[in-house]
């Protein structure tokens, strides 16, 4: 097939500069792109690569001609609604692309639409309220303690170690501080001390992945055990020779159960295609609830990266080029496309 690549690249090393990794957290390395390009050429496709920038919408009116599919990994470059803006471009185009709609990718990032819809439907999701300013009444339903978030970022920006917090004074400074520095209202969301997972969705019909369990033995004394940034970019990464995935999960049948149904009636509700992943959370009473997902999944291909989503496509026996072209044969199979895969 011809396959167009769309991405976004970031060009900064969270261990060299932080507060500049952090602004592109949700983008990949330079490497992951390229890894993920070759896969595609080794698989037999003809393989463009088209940087979702501003040119993104040009560059994809020339190549309309010539190319069958958009493999979308794009995350778009600004907006609460941003990776909306390649479905929105290839869907006024008229071009096949893998992945959901524009409708639920920018309802995909946003915390807050996501709960809403899911507690819409009886799915389990944390407590939670959206601060627009810092000095709004806390909602009684809330308990301390609470975890702060952007309403809408991905790859867990802006979701840091202070993120936790265990009053009112450091809840209001954390809600001033993340209003003020994403421009966007924060969701405080209560904070489940259960383990926490995230599941892998993929296919047309879609099929779940191996549970992922995440770990936070190896996180220094005293920090929070929970995926924040520093444990997820810092302490999990190959320098720090740390592995924190336990895939499959090692958990009881019922649970296992309880998470799957929940996973996947979460992905037909939200209206995703061909691959999603959802994190997990469980409460006191060990009931998974669903915390947000991710659409598309992170696929960092070298396993010393610990990528979850490929990590349990592994673990089904999916190596990453399987991974891949299960994607592409996906969104094949919705657009009717006759791609003999």
């Amino acid at each position: 097939m011809n396959i167009a690549l769309a991405y976004n690249v970031r060009h900064y090393d969270p261990l060299q500069n932080r507060e500049k990794a952090e602004a592109e957290a949700e983008f990949d390395s330079p490497e992951t792109i390229k890894l993920i390009k070759n896969t595609l050429v080794g698989l037999g496709h003809r393989v463009f690569l088209v940087e979702a920038d501003e040119a993104a919408y040009q560059k994809f009116k020339r190549l309309r001609p010539k190319i069958d599919l958009v493999f979308n990994y794009s995350e778009g470059i600004r907006g609460l609604d941003r990776e909306a803006q390649i479905p929105t471009t290839l869907e006024m185009l008229g071009i096949p692309h893998t992945g959901g709609s524009p409708l639920s990718s920018a309802i995909g990032l946003n915390k807050v639409k996501t709960k809403e819809v899911l507690a819409c439907h009886k799915i389990l999701t944390p407590a939670w309220q959206v601060f627009k300013d810092p000095q709004e009444k806390i909602s009684k339903n809330l308990k301390f303690p609470l975890i702060v978030k952007p309403q809408s970022e991905g790859s867990s920006k802006g979701i840091v170690v202070k993120s936790l917090v265990a009053d009112e004074k450091q809840l209001r400074q954390r809600v001033k501080e993340e209003i003020q520095k994403y421009r966007q209202p924060a969701l405080v969301e209560e904070f489940l001390e259960g383990r926490e997972f995230t599941v892998g969705v993929l296919g047309y019909p879609p099929k779940l992945l191996p549970i992922v369990e995440i770990k936070f033995d190896e996180l220094p004394k005293g920090m929070p055990k929970f995926d924040h940034y520093e444990a997820k970019w810092i302490y999990d990464n190959p320098k720090f020779k740390s592995d924190p995935l336990v895939c499959p999960a090692k958990i009881p049948k019922k649970l296992e159960k309880q998470i799957n149904e929940s996973v996947l009636w979460a992905f037909e509700i939200l209206e995703l295609a061909d691959w999603a992943r959802f994190d997990i959370r469980l409460d006191k009473r060990g009931r998974p609830n669903i915390l947000e997902v991710n659409c598309p999944p992170g696929i960092i291909p070298d396993p010393k990266e610990n990528s979850r989503f490929p990590r349990a496509a592994k673990v089904a026996g999916l190596n990453f080029p399987r991974l891949l072209q299960t994607v592409i044969a996906s969104a094949s199979k919705r657009y009717k496309i006759n791609s003999n895969l």
